[in-house]
C-alpha cells in the first residue's frame, strides 16, 4: 500500500489496554499501513471521546478509527470532533445513536455472562468516590476469552483495565458520527460479554458493512487475520 494511507487509529474498551491489538498492529504494518492504539481512559464517554479526538487531530494526514467493545462508542463520538476521521471500523462492539448508552443500547438482547460477573471497586473522583468495574478472576475466560490459552486468559484476569461504571451509562450527547462517514463492523459469533445479536443489529443500523467471524470477544486477539483484514477494506476504501 501507498504512503498516502490513512493512519489507523485503534481504541481498545473496557477491561484491556492498547496491547490487545498487538498482534493486528503486526499485519497492518506487513501490508504498510501505519498504526497507532491510544490507551482509552475508560472514565466517561464524551470525556473519553475527546480524549480519542484530540489524539486524532494531532495526526497528519486522514484517520480510519478502529473501536473494540466499548471503544466502539467512544470513536463514534471521537470522530464528530476529528475533522480528520474518514472511516469507523467497530470490532465486537456496541453501536450507539445520540441519547443512548453503551448499556442502554443492548436492553432487550438475551442476556450474556457479564452481565453476572461484574465486579464493583470504588475509586477517587475529585472530593468524593465513584465506581469502577472489572470482570470476575474466575469468570473472565468465559466471559471475554473463551477461545484463548489458559495462560493468557489467567494473566489478562488480573491486569484488567477497570471502567468507571458511569462510561458505560453515559448516554452519547452528539451526532453520531456513523451518520456521515463510512463504517465496517465484525460480529465476533461466539461473544459472551455482547450478545452478537445484538452486535447485528448494531452492524444494520449503522449501515456498515459487516462480517461475522467465529471468536469470543477478544476477537482481535485469538482471530487476527480477520479483524486486520477488515480494517485493511476500509485503509482501501478511505485510501
Amino acid at each position: 500500500m501507498s504512503s498516502e494511507n490513512p493512519t489507523v487509529v485503534l481504541v481498545h474498551g473496557a477491561f484491556a489496554d492498547g496491547s490487545s491489538w498487538a498482534r493486528v498492529i503486526d499485519r497492518l504494518r506487513a501490508h504498510g499501513v501505519d498504526a497507532l492504539a491510544v490507551s482509552n481512559p475508560l472514565r466517561g464517554l464524551a470525556h473519553d471521546g475527546d480524549y480519542v479526538a484530540s489524539v486524532v487531530d494531532q495526526l497528519d494526514g486522514p484517520v480510519v478509527l478502529v473501536g473494540h467493545s466499548y471503544g466502539g462508542p467512544v470513536i463514534t463520538h471521537a470522530a464528530t470532533r476529528a475533522p480528520n476521521a474518514k472511516a469507523l471500523v467497530y470490532v465486537a462492539s456496541f453501536g450507539i445513536d445520540k441519547g443512548e448508552s453503551a448499556l442502554g443500547s443492548v436492553e432487550g438482547f438475551p442476556p450474556v455472562e457479564l452481565n453476572t460477573s461484574l465486579v464493583q471497586h470504588r475509586f477517587p473522583d475529585g472530593q468524593g468516590t465513584d465506581v469502577e468495574l472489572t470482570i470476575r478472576r474466575d469468570a473472565f475466560p468465559g466471559v471475554f476469552a473463551a477461545d484463548l490459552p489458559a495462560d493468557f486468559t489467567a494473566t489478562a484476569a488480573v491486569s484488567q483495565r477497570p471502567v468507571a461504571a458511569r462510561a458505560l451509562t453515559e448516554p452519547l450527547s452528539v451526532e453520531p458520527a456513523w451518520r456521515t462517514l463510512p463504517s465496517w463492523f465484525l460480529v465476533a459469533t461466539a461473544d459472551n460479554a455482547i450478545h452478537p445479536d445484538s452486535q447485528r443489529a448494531a452492524a444494520e443500523r449503522l449501515g456498515a458493512t459487516a462480517v461475522e467471524v467465529d471468536g469470543s470477544h477478544a476477537v482481535a486477539v485469538s482471530r487476527p487475520d480477520e479483524v486486520a483484514d477488515l480494517i485493511l477494506a476500509a485503509v482501501r476504501a478511505t485510501g
